[in-house]
C-alpha cells in the first residue's frame, strides 16, 4: 500500500510538472504584443536580418541577436529556417563573438564552383561574409575596428567554422566599414561585394571570397545623407524585358519620417561601377519601422525582401519583455513605371496565403448600418489582411480601435496626395517621446483609381498601396487588442472590400 501511495504521489508530481511545462510552452510566442504572422526570436534581442539565402528547398534567415538580454549587446548571428517564408524554425546560434570582435551584419552565398576551396564541386560550402566589430578598438577611438571575415558550413548551415585567415578584408582607416552583401557576378566570373563605408557604398570584387580588390565608390552627393549608410544590397530586376540594377542603402538617422529607413537607387552596373538612372531620393518603405532590409540570395529572378521591424530611435525601449523586435513580412520586389520614372514596388509574398483563412467579402450595406467590419464578419481577428479598391482618389481612413479610446488610423490624404499611419493615440508611447507620431508616404501613382492592402498583426501594420508603389510600416502597443475595425470615407465608393483572417504561424 505504501508503495502504491508513493507511486501515486510521484505520478501526481510528474503530471503537475508536465502540466506546468505545457502551460509555459503554450505562452511561448503568445506573450503580449507578440506578432503571430511574422518572425521573431523565441526570446531576447534582435535587429538586422543577415545572410538570407535559399538553398536546397530551405530559406535561411540569420539575424543580429543578443541572447542574454532584450536590449542590444554583443552581437551574435541567430539562425532560423523555413520551407515557405512564413513558418520559421529557430536553430542554434550560428556565429558567436570571438577575439576579433562581435559578429555584425553580412551575407551568405553558396559557393557552387568551390572558388574558396572550403567545400568541393559536389558538396559546395555555404560561406558567410560578415563584419567583425572590435569593441576594444571602438572604445580606444581607433578608425579600423571593423573588418570583413568569413565562416563556412558544409552541412547546409547547421554548424559553422570560422576561417583561420580572418579578416579577409582589412579596414583601410574608415570608422564605419561594414555590412558586406556578396553575390556571384557570372558575366565576369567573380564575386562582387557591396560594403557600407561611412557615407557611401564601396564595391569590391574577388575570385575566391578571400582576396578582395576595390572597384569603385558610389554615393557622394547622391541620395539622403542624414546619417551613416548601412546594409547595402545590389541586385538586378527586369522591367519590360530590360535589365536594371537596384541598390538598397539603409540610413540612420535621416529617414523620411525620422530615424531609420532604407533608400534605393535604380540604375546600371557593369561589374565595377554602379550608375543611377535618376538623382531623386527614393525609399523602399516610408514607415518608421522597416530598416536594414535586404534580399534573399540564390532565388533566381525572384527577389524577396525582408526588413527589421524597428527604429533605432526607440528599439531598445519598446514595451515587450521576453522578446524584442521582429521582421517585416517577406515582400516580393518588382520595378514599375509611374509618373515618368522607375520605382521599386513591394507586396507581401504569395506564400502568405498559406496561413490565410477564407476570404470574406464585407457587405457595404451592413457596414453602413454598423461601421465595424468585425461585427459584420462576426470575428475579431488579431492578424488579417484588409483589401479594397477605390473608384476615386479621395480622403478615407481605416480606424482600428478599442474600448479604451485607443485608435490606430491608416488612410489617404487627398489634399496632399499621401497615405499615412497615425499612431498618436494608438496605445503606449511614454517609453519614447518620438514614438507617437504620424508617418506619411507620397502617392506615386497618377491613376484615377487606387487599391489598398493592409496587413495587420497583433502590434504591427504594413500598408501596400497602389500595387506596392507606396509602402508604410509601423508598430504600436495598445493596452488591449483592437475590437473595432471601421472605415471613414465621406461617401466615397469603396469597391470589393475583403478581409482575410490569418492563422498564427506559431
Amino acid at each position: 500500500m505504501n508503495i502504491q501511495k508513493r507511486l501515486l504521489a510521484v505520478c501526481f508530481i510528474v503530471a503537475s510538472i508536465t502540466a506546468q511545462a505545457q502551460k509555459a510552452a503554450s505562452k511561448l510566442y503568445h506573450e503580449p504584443y507578440r506578432l503571430q504572422a511574422h518572425f521573431s526570436p523565441k526570446e531576447k534581442w534582435t535587429n538586422d536580418p543577415n545572410g538570407m539565402v535559399y538553398y536546397k528547398g530551405t530559406y535561411h534567415l540569420f539575424f543580429q541577436h543578443y541572447p542574454k538580454a532584450s536590449v542590444w549587446g554583443p552581437m551574435h548571428w541567430g539562425h532560423a529556417v523555413s520551407k515557405d517564408l512564413i513558418h520559421w524554425k529557430q536553430m542554434p546560434i550560428a556565429l558567436y563573438p570571438d577575439k576579433l570582435g562581435y559578429i555584425f551584419s553580412g551575407s551568405v552565398v553558396v559557393d557552387e564552383n568551390n572558388t574558396s576551396g572550403f567545400g568541393t564541386k559536389d558538396k559546395p560550402a555555404m560561406v558567410a561574409i560578415f563584419t567583425h566589430h572590435n569593441p576594444k578598438g571602438e572604445k580606444a577611438n581607433t578608425s579600423a575596428f571593423q573588418n570583413q571575415s568569413l565562416a563556412y558550413s558544409l552541412n547546409e548551415g547547421v554548424t559553422w567554422v570560422k576561417y583561420l585567415g580572418n579578416p579577409v578584408l582589412k579596414n583601410p582607416g574608415i570608422k564605419d566599414f561594414r555590412d558586406p552583401k556578396v553575390f556571384w557576378y557570372a558575366k565576369d566570373k567573380k564575386w562582387v561585394m557591396s560594403l557600407a563605408t561611412k557615407d557611401r557604398i564601396t564595391f569590391y570584387s574577388s575570385p575566391n571570397l578571400k582576396d578582395w580588390k576595390k572597384e569603385s565608390d558610389f554615393g557622394q552627393m547622391l541620395g539622403a545623407h542624414g546619417g551613416v549608410w548601412e546594409c547595402p544590397d545590389l541586385f538586378p530586376l527586369k522591367l519590360n524585358g530590360k535589365e536594371y540594377w537596384v541598390l538598397l542603402v539603409s540610413i540612420n538617422p535621416g529617414g523620411p519620417n525620422k530615424g531609420s529607413a532604407t533608400q534605393y537607387f535604380v540604375g546600371h552596373f557593369d561589374g565595377k561601377n554602379f550608375t543611377p538612372s535618376s538623382n531623386q531620393t527614393k525609399w523602399i518603405d516610408y514607415g518608421p519601422d522597416d530598416y536594414a532590409g535586404v534580399t534573399f540570395g540564390n532565388t533566381g529572378n525572384r527577389k524577396v525582401f525582408l526588413g527589421w521591424m524597428g527604429n533605432w530611435m526607440y528599439a531598445n525601449e519598446v514595451p515587450t519583455v521576453k522578446w524584442r523586435n521582429a521582421m517585416t513580412i517577406p515582400r516580393e520586389l518588382s520595378l514599375k513605371l509611374a509618373a515618368g520614372d522607375i520605382y521599386l514596388a513591394s507586396t507581401p509574398v504569395k506564400e502568405l496565403n498559406k496561413i490565410a483563412t477564407q476570404t470574406l467579402d464585407v457587405d457595404a450595406l451592413q457596414l453602413a448600418k454598423n461601421n465595424n467590419i468585425f461585427s459584420v464578419i462576426k470575428q475579431t481577428p488579431t492578424q488579417y489582411v484588409l483589401k479594397f479598391n477605390t473608384a476615386a482618389v479621395k480622403d478615407y481612413a481605416v480606424v482600428l480601435s478599442n474600448a479604451y479610446g485607443e485608435k490606430l488610423v491608416v488612410g489617404y490624404d487627398a489634399a496632399n496626395s499621401r497615405y499615412y499611419i497615425d499612431r498618436t493615440k494608438a496605445g503606449q508611447s511614454a517609453f519614447n517621446k518620438q514614438f507617437a507620431a504620424i508617418a506619411y508616404v507620397p502617392r506615386v501613382s497618377l491613376l484615377p483609381t487606387s487599391n489598398f492592402e493592409l496587413l495587420v498583426d497583433v502590434s504591427s501594420v504594413e500598408l501596400f498601396a497602389d500595387g506596392g508603389l507606396s509602402t508604410l510600416t509601423g508598430i504600436y502597443f495598445p493596452k488591449k487588442p483592437y475590437t473595432s475595425l471601421g472605415i471613414i470615407n465621406n461617401g466615397m465608393e469603396i469597391e470589393k472590400l475583403q478581409i482575410q483572417p490569418l492563422k498564427s504561424i506559431w
